[in-house]
This record gives structure tokens, sequence and C-alpha cells, in this order.
């Protein structure tokens, strides 16, 4: 069912036959190493052999026996032992609509899960009650798709973007279950362009709170960045970022002054909000995609981030390797359109002559719709991976560090746009268009609930059919 070796320990393991290695002393290397390996005293006392990854066993009884002299973990020590127990097992059920899932994310404590629908529907799930719903919202004005959604750090309020130019906040913390817009409940307007063409109107394809709670950065498809502040209930700035749609939007760290962008141009954008009434100008450009970008990821550190392309690859990014000025554009785009056509077979072997990225990632697919990738969480896996939805209707796992496949994930029926890793255990949540929201686990024993078994497709069947 899925192209992985499982390993007793519950390691996976692929090899990607476009596997791409880092020179040993990169810098990234050795962070990756840093959150996700126990520290040097800790792996002579506890496994004087030197051999990694040290067995769980032996770590458990390291840290009964206090042999570090710590008494417990360190946050190293939890990445290197969950870090090999991936979410692998599944799918099982979590919901179905009538409709394409384009959205699902967990908050940032793992509490709440949004899915986001093409049908006016985003559901707001209750992780620790059995995934039981919590809130049911309509949403308003939309047009085409739910593009995005985020949640405010206190968990509050949700916004909602789709092919429009005004953004939806909703009051997520209220009693009622059903939330639908300006009858029972108000989902507040908050327009970013006034643009009133019939013939061309303003769409939001990302969005993002900030740490504060306080702003949102949005990219839309005139080509712009904008920035909401939410207590002055107004557009503070919009940025004229790039030459095609910014599909793709966020902030670097948690201080909200670097936001990274990407866009239909090919081109990563760095802005730094403190010198942009200056210099009106981007701190810098990336260069190493040769079709648009679908979605950015960042590391959280103000150095490193990743994006995932049209042109069916991941990139890896740090900062301090970008120019100051667009010295390479791109070379003349081919004549195929992702959304309905298949990357062209020449276009495979392409690779941009001026390529700055640190690695590259292959063996997904981007076509279709915007598909996103992510770094696996901080705390369970010391950031050691990367994860994407595909075109292919699978997700996949890749190592940060050697680029190798580690994992494969195959069950849904139709293309995963969307994928989330919880921040504490290992448990994965994919939404496809196959209109289903499902979860991923490193071990499960729900078999009348799973999608997809050993045995073939019966289960699947008889859950379309209910």
């Amino acid at each position: 069912m899925r192209e992985r070796k499982l390993r007793s320990d519950g390691d996976c393991s692929t090899k990607n036959p476009h596997e791409e290695c880092f020179p040993v002393d990169h810098e990234i290397t050795h962070l990756t190493k840093v959150r996700s390996e126990p520290s040097v005293k800790a792996r002579k006392v506890i496994h004087p052999s030197g051999k990694m990854p040290i067995p769980t066993i032996k770590m458990l009884y390291g840290r009964e026996a206090n042999y570090t002299g710590r008494g417990r973990f360190s946050l190293a020590d939890c990445s290197h032992v969950l870090g090999r127990y991936l979410p692998v097992n599944g799918p099982w059920f979590v919901d179905r609509m009538d409709s394409r899932a384009y959205v699902s994310q967990f908050s940032a404590d793992g509490s709440l899960l949004v899915g986001g629908f093409q049908g006016s529907r985003i559901k707001i799930y209750d992780v620790d009650n059995g995934w039981a719903l919590r809130k049911d919202i309509v949403a308003k004005s939309l047009r085409w798709t739910i593009t995005d959604t985020t949640l405010s750090p206190d968990q509050r309020f949700l916004v909602y973007a789709s092919m429009s130019p005004v953004l939806h906040i909703v009051n997520v913390g209220t009693a009622a279950t059903e939330s639908y817009a300006n009858i029972n409940e108000i989902h507040e307007g908050l327009v970013l362009s006034t643009d009133d063409d019939e013939d061309y109107s303003v769409g939001i394809f990302s969005v993002k709170f900030s740490t504060d709670g306080r702003e949102l950065v949005a990219g839309s498809s005139d080509d712009s960045i904008y920035m909401y502040d939410l207590e002055a209930n107004k557009v503070t700035s919009r940025i004229l970022a790039h030459t095609s749609d910014v599909n793709t939007v966020t902030f670097a760290d948690e201080t909200g002054n670097i936001i990274y962008s990407g866009s239909d141009d090919s081109l990563c954008k760095v802005w730094d909000r403190r010198c942009l009434r200056e210099r009106g100008r981007p701190a810098g450009i990336l260069a190493g995609h040769v079709e648009g970008i679908t979605f950015i990821d960042s590391r959280k550190d103000g150095w490193y981030f990743i994006s995932n392309g049209k042109d069916q690859t991941i990139k890896l990014w740090d900062i301090r390797k970008m120019t100051s000025k667009d010295k390479w554009r791109r070379r003349k785009r081919l004549h195929w359109d992702y959304r309905w056509m298949e990357y062209p077979f020449e276009a495979r072997r392409m690779k941009h002559p001026n390529d700055m990225s640190l690695a590259t990632y292959q063996g997904h697919s981007v076509l279709q719709t915007l598909i996103r990738c992510y770094f696996s969480p901080q705390y369970s896996t010391g950031q050691k991976y990367i994860y994407t939805g595909s075109n292919d209707k699978c997700v996949y796992i890749f190592d940060v560090v050697t680029g190798a496949q580690v994992a494969k994930l195959a069950g849904h029926s139709s293309t995963v746009r969307d994928c989330s890793w919880h921040p504490y255990y290992p448990t994965l949540i994919t939404s496809s268009w196959d209109c289903l929201i499902a979860r991923w686990e490193f071990s499960g024993n729900d078999p009348d609930n799973i999608l997809l078994t050993k045995t073939g497709r019966r289960n699947r069947a008889r859950l379309y059919a209910d």
C-alpha cells in the first residue's frame, strides 16, 4: 500500500532517485543534529558504540538511571526518540464533505484542527475530545473556494480567505457550534482592495496572523502583499511585490519584522518591514525555481525556509545567500498550465542557471492546485523532515539533511492539497480533493474506521456509500 520499508523500531526508509546531500560542514546540518540527536555526553554514557540512532530502550533506561545527570529527557532527546516514529499508518477517517477539502491545519498547541472545504464550509475539531466538532462555519461571500485560513495566537479568532478582496474574521470562542455568516454570528469583512472591476477582482491566496495577533499579512492575485492592522481596522500597507500572483506569504519568525513571499514569477522575496518606507524594495531575492511557487514555510529561525514549486521541486533557502537585485531573470516560460496539464517531459531536467537554494527535494507532484509543504515539528522531530502533499494522491516525507524520501503515504483517491503534523504527537492530518480529511498515526487500532487496508478498497467503497 505504501512505498516504504518499516523497521522494527518504527523507522521508515525509502531511497529517493533524486537524493541530494548537503556538504558535511553546512550549518543547517549541524543545527538539525543539535535539535534531533542527544548530546555527546549522553551518547557516550548511554550508547558507547556511537552508532546512531540510539535504541529507544537504551534512551529510556538511561533516563530512568539518570546517567546524564538531568533526570529527564532534553528537547533533543525527545526529538531523537519521537523522530523515528513517523505517522505512516492509516489513513483513518476524520470528516467527509460533499466538496473538495483545501485546508487542514492544527492550532499551535495541537488542541484544535481547522478544515476548509470548497463548498463554503470551515470546520474546527476538538482534537483532545475525539475529534468532536467544535465549530461549523458557513462562509460569507465565497468565491470559488476557501483558499486559506489562519487562527489567532490565542485561538479566539479565525480569518478565512477566498478568491475575493475581502477577508472575514470569526469569533470561534462563542458557545454556538454553528456559525452562519451574519445570521447568528457576525463574520466581519476586512477589505483589502476596492477594485470593483467586474472582469477582474482581487483574490487572496494566503493569509497569516502575526505572532502578537494584531496584524495580518496576505498575498493576492494583484501581485501584492497586504498588511492589515486589526486594531485600526484598515490596510496599513500594500506592497507591489512581484510581477505575477503572490501565492504565498509568511512571517519569518516571532518578531514579525521579516516576511517571505513566493509568486508565479518563480521568485522568493524577503521583505524587511523596518525599512520598507524608505526603500520600497525587498531586502533580498532568491532565485532557483524555474516555475511558479505555490507555498512557503519558515523554519521560524529568521534564516531558513522552504518553498514548493510548479517545477515539481521543494527548495531549501538561506536568506544570507539572497541578492539585493533581480540579476537573473527566469527563462522563458513553457506553454503549459499546471491546472490541467502534466509538467512537460522536456522540462524535468531543466535547472536554473544561478540556483541560489541550498538543496532540492523531488519525487512529489505539484499540479492542479497550490500544494503545500512544511518543516516537521521541532518538539517531536527537531525539524529533521520536510513533508508535502502531492497531486499523485500521496504525502511525501523527506530527510532535510540527506534529501532522502523516508516515507510515502498513500490512501487518498485524489490530490492532497494540504497536510499538518501535530506539534507534539506522531499524528498527521491530510485534506484531499476526494472530499476527505483523514489522519495518519504511528500506530492505530481502529480497523473499522480505516479508509484503505492492505486487503483492498472495500472499506473505502463502504465509506463513500454511507
